[in-house]
Protein backbone atom coordinates (compact mmCIF):
# COMPACT_ATOMS: atom_id res chain seq x y z
CA UNK A 1 0.00 0.00 0.00
CA UNK A 2 1.27 3.48 -1.27
CA UNK A 3 3.37 5.21 1.85
CA UNK A 4 1.26 8.46 1.63
CA UNK A 5 -1.73 6.26 1.96
CA UNK A 6 -0.33 4.51 5.59
CA UNK A 7 1.37 7.99 6.81
CA UNK A 8 -1.90 9.67 6.42
CA UNK A 9 -3.93 7.02 7.99
CA UNK A 10 -1.43 6.98 11.02
CA UNK A 11 -1.91 10.89 11.33
CA UNK A 12 -5.64 10.36 11.26
CA UNK A 13 -5.73 7.92 13.70
CA UNK A 14 -3.16 10.24 15.88
CA UNK A 15 -5.19 12.92 15.51
CA UNK A 16 -8.14 11.18 16.64
CA UNK A 17 -7.23 9.06 19.00
CA UNK A 18 -4.23 11.48 20.64
CA UNK A 19 -1.74 9.43 22.60
CA UNK A 20 -3.01 6.77 24.31
CA UNK A 21 -3.16 7.49 28.34
CA UNK A 22 -3.15 3.97 29.45
CA UNK A 23 -1.69 0.38 28.10
CA UNK A 24 1.00 2.67 25.50
CA UNK A 25 3.77 -0.13 24.57
CA UNK A 26 6.26 2.85 25.14
CA UNK A 27 5.43 2.75 28.72
CA UNK A 28 6.12 -1.35 29.19
CA UNK A 29 9.58 -0.32 27.64
CA UNK A 30 10.16 2.20 29.44
CA UNK A 31 9.72 -0.15 32.45
CA UNK A 32 12.02 -2.71 30.49
CA UNK A 33 14.51 0.13 30.60
CA UNK A 34 14.19 1.24 33.99
CA UNK A 35 14.96 -2.69 35.03
CA UNK A 36 18.28 -3.22 32.61
CA UNK A 37 19.16 0.17 33.95
CA UNK A 38 19.20 -0.68 37.91
CA UNK A 39 21.21 -3.85 36.54
CA UNK A 40 23.81 -3.17 34.60
CA UNK A 41 24.73 0.52 35.70
CA UNK A 42 27.01 0.06 38.22
CA UNK A 43 30.23 1.74 39.10
CA UNK A 44 32.95 -0.43 36.65
CA UNK A 45 32.66 -0.58 32.84
CA UNK A 46 29.79 2.26 32.50
CA UNK A 47 30.22 2.52 28.87
CA UNK A 48 30.51 -1.37 28.36
CA UNK A 49 27.34 -1.92 30.45
CA UNK A 50 25.56 1.31 28.88
CA UNK A 51 26.16 -0.91 25.58
CA UNK A 52 25.14 -4.13 26.41
CA UNK A 53 22.19 -2.66 27.69
CA UNK A 54 20.95 -0.69 24.54
CA UNK A 55 21.73 -3.87 22.79
CA UNK A 56 19.47 -6.21 25.13
CA UNK A 57 16.75 -3.20 25.30
CA UNK A 58 16.50 -3.23 21.42
CA UNK A 59 17.75 -5.85 19.47
CA UNK A 60 15.01 -8.52 21.06
CA UNK A 61 11.61 -6.37 20.25
CA UNK A 62 13.74 -5.66 17.43
CA UNK A 63 13.58 -8.74 15.82
CA UNK A 64 10.10 -9.67 17.11
CA UNK A 65 9.17 -6.95 14.95
CA UNK A 66 10.53 -7.55 12.14
CA UNK A 67 9.21 -11.45 12.06
CA UNK A 68 6.07 -9.98 12.45
CA UNK A 69 6.34 -7.03 9.19
CA UNK A 70 8.17 -10.15 7.11
CA UNK A 71 5.30 -12.74 8.63
CA UNK A 72 2.49 -10.12 7.70
CA UNK A 73 3.94 -9.09 4.43
CA UNK A 74 1.99 -11.75 2.54
CA UNK A 75 -1.23 -10.38 3.43
CA UNK A 76 -1.32 -6.57 2.14
CA UNK A 77 -4.01 -5.54 3.99
CA UNK A 78 -2.78 -6.61 7.36
CA UNK A 79 0.58 -6.02 6.67
CA UNK A 80 -0.76 -1.90 5.87
CA UNK A 81 -2.93 -2.30 9.21
CA UNK A 82 0.82 -3.37 11.03
CA UNK A 83 2.47 -0.45 9.85
CA UNK A 84 -0.37 2.06 10.18
CA UNK A 85 -0.34 1.19 13.80
CA UNK A 86 3.23 1.09 14.71
CA UNK A 87 3.54 4.56 12.79
CA UNK A 88 0.55 5.80 14.72
CA UNK A 89 2.54 4.81 18.49
CA UNK A 90 5.27 5.87 17.45
CA UNK A 91 3.84 9.49 16.45
CA UNK A 92 3.30 12.70 19.06
CA UNK A 93 1.75 14.84 16.93
CA UNK A 94 -1.42 15.57 18.77
CA UNK A 95 0.03 15.05 22.39
CA UNK A 96 2.83 17.59 21.16
CA UNK A 97 0.49 20.28 20.44
CA UNK A 98 -1.72 19.41 23.78
CA UNK A 99 1.33 19.65 26.29
CA UNK A 100 1.41 23.43 24.69
CA UNK A 101 -1.92 24.24 25.41
CA UNK A 102 -1.45 23.67 28.60
CA UNK A 103 1.32 25.75 29.24
CA UNK A 104 -0.41 28.48 27.31
CA UNK A 105 -4.00 28.26 28.88
CA UNK A 106 -3.12 28.79 32.22
CA UNK A 107 -0.84 31.60 30.96
CA UNK A 108 -3.60 33.39 29.13
CA UNK A 109 -5.92 33.27 32.45
CA UNK A 110 -2.94 34.09 34.56
CA UNK A 111 -1.96 31.01 36.28
CA UNK A 112 1.76 31.13 36.41
CA UNK A 113 1.70 28.34 38.82
CA UNK A 114 -0.14 25.46 36.93
CA UNK A 115 2.02 26.95 33.68
CA UNK A 116 5.15 25.86 35.52
CA UNK A 117 4.06 22.70 36.39
CA UNK A 118 3.16 22.12 32.77
CA UNK A 119 6.45 23.69 31.36
CA UNK A 120 8.28 21.02 34.10
CA UNK A 121 6.78 17.90 32.09
CA UNK A 122 8.47 18.67 29.09
CA UNK A 123 11.30 20.30 29.86
CA UNK A 124 14.43 19.48 32.64
CA UNK A 125 15.16 22.60 33.50
CA UNK A 126 14.02 24.55 36.44
CA UNK A 127 10.54 26.54 36.57
CA UNK A 128 9.79 26.84 39.98
CA UNK A 129 10.65 31.04 39.44
CA UNK A 130 10.19 30.95 35.82
CA UNK A 131 8.12 34.50 34.45
CA UNK A 132 5.42 34.37 31.58
CA UNK A 133 8.20 34.81 29.33
CA UNK A 134 10.40 32.49 30.23
CA UNK A 135 8.02 29.60 30.20
CA UNK A 136 6.96 30.98 26.67
CA UNK A 137 10.02 30.41 25.27
CA UNK A 138 10.73 27.07 26.82
CA UNK A 139 7.48 25.96 25.36
CA UNK A 140 8.58 27.26 22.11
CA UNK A 141 11.29 25.75 22.23
CA UNK A 142 9.93 22.11 23.34
CA UNK A 143 7.85 22.28 20.43
CA UNK A 144 10.46 23.30 17.84
CA UNK A 145 12.80 20.56 18.76
CA UNK A 146 9.93 17.66 19.63
CA UNK A 147 9.03 18.50 15.87
CA UNK A 148 11.52 16.57 14.92
CA UNK A 149 11.72 13.80 17.20
CA UNK A 150 7.64 13.40 17.87
CA UNK A 151 6.93 13.91 14.20
CA UNK A 152 9.38 13.96 11.56
CA UNK A 153 11.90 11.77 12.13
CA UNK A 154 9.19 8.41 12.69
CA UNK A 155 7.74 9.61 9.30
CA UNK A 156 11.26 9.99 7.85
CA UNK A 157 12.34 6.23 9.35
CA UNK A 158 9.55 4.76 8.11
CA UNK A 159 9.53 5.67 4.48
CA UNK A 160 12.89 5.01 4.28
CA UNK A 161 12.73 1.37 5.99
CA UNK A 162 9.43 0.47 7.37
CA UNK A 163 8.02 -0.46 10.65
CA UNK A 164 11.48 -1.67 12.19
CA UNK A 165 13.07 1.87 11.07
CA UNK A 166 10.38 3.58 12.43
CA UNK A 167 10.45 1.08 15.35
CA UNK A 168 13.89 1.05 15.89
CA UNK A 169 13.68 4.75 16.21
CA UNK A 170 11.46 5.39 18.51
CA UNK A 171 12.97 2.75 20.95
CA UNK A 172 15.75 4.48 20.30
CA UNK A 173 14.73 8.39 21.12
CA UNK A 174 13.14 7.05 24.17
CA UNK A 175 15.96 5.47 26.15
CA UNK A 176 17.65 8.82 25.24
CA UNK A 177 14.92 10.72 26.79
CA UNK A 178 15.77 7.86 29.80
CA UNK A 179 19.33 7.73 29.88
CA UNK A 180 20.73 10.70 28.03
CA UNK A 181 21.29 13.20 30.95
CA UNK A 182 25.07 14.36 31.28
CA UNK A 183 24.76 14.02 35.30
CA UNK A 184 26.93 11.44 37.71
CA UNK A 185 24.51 8.68 36.81
CA UNK A 186 24.08 8.67 32.96
CA UNK A 187 27.03 10.55 31.57
CA UNK A 188 28.83 7.24 30.61
CA UNK A 189 26.28 4.58 30.87
CA UNK A 190 24.13 6.71 28.58
CA UNK A 191 26.46 7.63 26.26
CA UNK A 192 25.52 5.30 23.72
CA UNK A 193 21.95 5.32 24.06
CA UNK A 194 22.48 9.56 23.59
CA UNK A 195 25.27 8.67 20.18
CA UNK A 196 22.80 6.32 18.86
CA UNK A 197 19.51 9.11 18.55
CA UNK A 198 21.99 11.01 17.22
CA UNK A 199 23.13 9.35 14.49
CA UNK A 200 19.60 8.67 13.82
CA UNK A 201 18.26 12.04 13.91
CA UNK A 202 20.95 13.69 12.09
CA UNK A 203 19.36 13.65 8.42
CA UNK A 204 15.50 14.07 9.99
CA UNK A 205 16.44 17.08 12.06
CA UNK A 206 17.99 18.93 8.57
CA UNK A 207 15.08 18.02 6.83
CA UNK A 208 12.60 19.44 9.72
CA UNK A 209 15.04 22.62 10.05
CA UNK A 210 14.95 22.85 6.15
CA UNK A 211 10.94 22.43 6.45
CA UNK A 212 10.46 24.97 9.30
CA UNK A 213 12.87 27.46 7.04
CA UNK A 214 10.58 26.90 3.92
CA UNK A 215 7.42 27.39 5.51
CA UNK A 216 7.96 30.66 7.56
CA UNK A 217 10.44 33.54 7.29
CA UNK A 218 13.17 31.42 5.07
CA UNK A 219 15.86 33.45 4.94
CA UNK A 220 15.75 34.28 8.35
CA UNK A 221 15.90 30.54 9.16
CA UNK A 222 18.52 29.71 7.28
CA UNK A 223 20.32 32.58 8.14
CA UNK A 224 20.17 31.29 11.64
CA UNK A 225 20.64 27.72 10.85
CA UNK A 226 23.73 28.76 9.23
CA UNK A 227 25.11 30.95 11.85
CA UNK A 228 24.42 29.38 15.10
CA UNK A 229 22.79 25.82 14.42
CA UNK A 230 26.33 24.42 15.05
CA UNK A 231 27.09 26.07 18.13
CA UNK A 232 23.74 24.58 19.87
CA UNK A 233 25.26 21.75 22.42
CA UNK A 234 22.92 19.09 20.94
CA UNK A 235 24.51 18.29 16.97
CA UNK A 236 20.58 17.61 16.34
CA UNK A 237 18.61 20.21 18.16
CA UNK A 238 20.55 23.16 17.21
CA UNK A 239 19.87 23.03 13.56
CA UNK A 240 15.79 22.77 14.05
CA UNK A 241 15.88 25.60 16.57
CA UNK A 242 17.87 28.03 14.93
CA UNK A 243 15.83 27.71 11.73
CA UNK A 244 12.40 27.61 13.68
CA UNK A 245 13.30 30.48 15.68
CA UNK A 246 14.31 32.26 12.72
CA UNK A 247 11.17 31.13 10.55
CA UNK A 248 8.78 32.66 13.71
CA UNK A 249 11.21 36.05 13.81
CA UNK A 250 12.02 34.71 17.30
CA UNK A 251 15.06 34.95 19.66
CA UNK A 252 15.37 31.79 21.88
CA UNK A 253 17.72 30.27 24.32
CA UNK A 254 19.89 32.50 26.80
CA UNK A 255 19.87 31.98 30.42
CA UNK A 256 18.03 28.75 32.18
CA UNK A 257 18.59 27.05 35.20
CA UNK A 258 19.36 23.52 35.39
CA UNK A 259 20.60 21.66 38.91
CA UNK A 260 19.86 25.06 40.38
CA UNK A 261 22.45 26.23 38.36
CA UNK A 262 22.42 29.43 35.65
CA UNK A 263 23.19 28.24 32.49
CA UNK A 264 24.04 30.61 29.24
CA UNK A 265 23.27 29.11 26.30
CA UNK A 266 23.80 30.19 22.69
CA UNK A 267 21.35 32.53 21.95
CA UNK A 268 19.08 31.03 18.84
CA UNK A 269 16.64 33.02 16.25
CA UNK A 270 16.85 36.58 15.22
CA UNK A 271 19.03 38.73 17.71
CA UNK A 272 17.00 42.16 19.47
CA UNK A 273 18.75 44.47 17.56
CA UNK A 274 17.71 43.16 14.02
CA UNK A 275 14.32 42.74 14.77
CA UNK A 276 13.60 39.46 16.62
CA UNK A 277 11.26 39.05 19.41
CA UNK A 278 11.11 37.36 22.48
CA UNK A 279 8.79 34.64 22.74
CA UNK A 280 4.97 34.92 24.02
CA UNK A 281 2.24 33.38 25.00
CA UNK A 282 1.15 33.81 21.11
CA UNK A 283 4.29 32.19 19.72
CA UNK A 284 3.80 28.81 21.10
CA UNK A 285 0.30 28.71 19.24
CA UNK A 286 2.63 30.33 16.21
CA UNK A 287 5.53 27.62 17.04
CA UNK A 288 2.34 24.50 16.55
CA UNK A 289 1.30 26.12 13.12
CA UNK A 290 4.62 26.11 11.66
CA UNK A 291 5.17 22.44 12.83
CA UNK A 292 1.62 22.03 11.08
CA UNK A 293 2.88 23.77 7.99
CA UNK A 294 5.98 21.81 7.13
CA UNK A 295 3.81 18.23 7.95
CA UNK A 296 1.70 19.55 5.42
CA UNK A 297 5.22 20.38 3.09
CA UNK A 298 6.06 16.58 4.47
CA UNK A 299 2.45 15.08 2.66
CA UNK A 300 2.71 16.75 -0.21
CA UNK A 301 5.99 15.48 -0.85
CA UNK A 302 5.17 12.12 -0.44
CA UNK A 303 2.05 12.32 -2.95
CA UNK A 304 4.34 13.98 -5.05
CA UNK A 305 6.84 11.61 -4.41
CA UNK A 306 4.11 8.24 -4.78
CA UNK A 307 3.12 9.81 -8.35
CA UNK A 308 6.12 10.08 -9.49
CA UNK A 309 6.96 6.16 -8.65
CA UNK A 310 3.68 5.45 -10.22
CA UNK A 311 4.51 7.28 -13.81
CA UNK A 312 8.00 6.21 -13.45
CA UNK A 313 6.29 2.37 -13.82
CA UNK A 314 6.23 0.42 -16.80
CA UNK A 315 2.98 0.15 -18.71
Amino acid sequence: MSLIVIVSCALLLDKILAEPSRFHPLIGFGNLADLIEEKLNKNQHKRLRGLLALILAIVPLAVLVIMCDNLLAENEVLHALFSIFILYLAIGWTSLFQHARQISEPLLAGDLAKARVAVSYIVSRDTTQSDEQALSKAAVESVLENGADAIFAPIFWFCVFGVPGVFVYRLSNTLDAMWGYKNSRFINFGLCAARLDDVLNLIPARLTALSYALTGATYKALSSWRAQGSSWESPNAGPVMAAGAGALNLYLGGAAVYDNEVHQRVGLGVELKQGGQLASIASIEAACQLVNRSLQLWVAGLILLAAFIQLSQPL
